[in-house]
């Protein structure tokens, strides 16, 4: 199955800039190509590959190297970050890279690499196979996908994980391993996918257990989603000759770090009070909606209608708006400036 996967992999393997190609050991095994393995991965979790591109081209870009990673101030690359969401990611990535540049690069076992920040079973699994050429189990979702077909697993989600794991090992060879994992990656993400998968197309349909139940897109078996539970909240935009207060977010928790328009307290577990950070005339701009992991979250837009004399209490600072978009602002902030700009 692994040689028969490979074979398809020479050939239609994706060009993507964090890749080597089929068959090619990582170039400088010891310094850039981990960096760019690990950023890569980091970037892609729960996160697709065409909004990614964009994001690792500007970081390699502006930090080629961990160590300059680790070296630029944390705000910077938190505003770097800003639209490409799971923002303790970007958290992560700080304490990783300040990590991995005091110890001189990245360890290339998955004991060491587990050990540092923010990188957990998956990731350094594909760090170990893909920049340093170990064979390790990669299971993303899109392996859990193939897998799980290829297989049948009749258990649901998240049980059948173990399992899952156990067959992905059984078929992951002990050279290649690199490529294998990233095979099954892309085999995932273009013939097996979630939908409609193409099954005429994959090389490996002969052997699939799913394929041969007449139903593949049945697998992985999941449970029921639940109902995310919707809160509520206001932002509040506040201005003076051209510039708009913002205020940074405390570094734990919800858009930890990030810059941010006043809201009102709203978190994953409570609607916001309603209460204005300072007292005057306030109209409404508008709604915006944005979905969460684990919750939906309708926000409020008031805009102070006279102008601010003086600043709000507290830590914040007035951003010119002509340059609001190097602000760094998450997504549902930018949404909220928009709906102001535009109310």
């Amino acid at each position: 199955m692994a040689s028969v996967l490979l074979a398809w992999y020479d050939r239609h393997a994706r060009d993507l800039p964090w890749r080597t190609p089929p068959g090619h050991s990582p170039p400088d095994p010891d310094r850039a190509w981990p960096y760019r393995v690990w950023l890569s991965e980091v970037m892609l979790q729960q996160t697709t590959v065409a909004a990614v591109k964009p994001y690792f081209a500007n970081f390699i870009r502006r930090w080629p190297t961990v160590e300059a990673l680790a070296a630029a101030p944390e705000e910077e690359i938190l505003a770097a970050w800003a639209g490409l969401g799971y923002y303790s990611r970007a958290r992560n990535v700080v304490k990783c890279a300040r990590a991995v540049a005091g110890r001189g690069g990245f360890p290339d076992t998955e004991a060491g690499l587990r050990a540092l920040p923010g990188v957990g079973e998956y990731t350094a699994a594909a760090i170990a196979a893909i920049a340093f050429g170990q064979r390790a189990v990669v299971v993303d979702a899109n392996v859990e996908r193939v897998v799980a077909r290829l297989f049948a697993v009749e258990e649901g989600l998240p049980a059948a994980r173990k399992a899952i794991r156990a067959a992905t090992d059984a078929i992951t060879p002990q050279a290649r391993a690199g490529d294998f994992a990233q095979a099954m990656m892309d085999l995932g993400s273009t013939i097996c996918t979630a939908r409609q998968p193409k099954c005429l197309l994959c090389p490996l349909s002969p052997d699939c257990a799913g394929q041969r139940t007449g139903d593949p897109a049945r697998f992985p078996i999941k449970a029921p989603k639940k109902a995310k539970p919707l809160r509520t909240g206001t932002a509040w935009w506040i201005a003076r000759g051209g510039e708009v207060w913002l205020v940074r977010r405390p570094g734990t928790g919800m858009l930890g770090g990030m810059r941010a328009l006043p809201d009102d307290g709203w978190s994953a577990r409570a609607n916001g009070n309603g209460v204005p950070p300072v007292a005057g005339q306030w109209q409404m701009a508008g709604v915006v909606r944005h979905g969460f992991t684990h919750f939906a979250l309708e926000l409020h837009v008031m805009k102070l209608a006279d102008q601010a004399s003086q600043p709000p209490p507290g830590e914040g600072e007035w951003w010119p708006l002509d340059t609001l978009e190097t602000a760094g602002l998450p997504t549902l902030f930018a949404k909220a400036a928009r709906c102001a700009l535009a109310g």
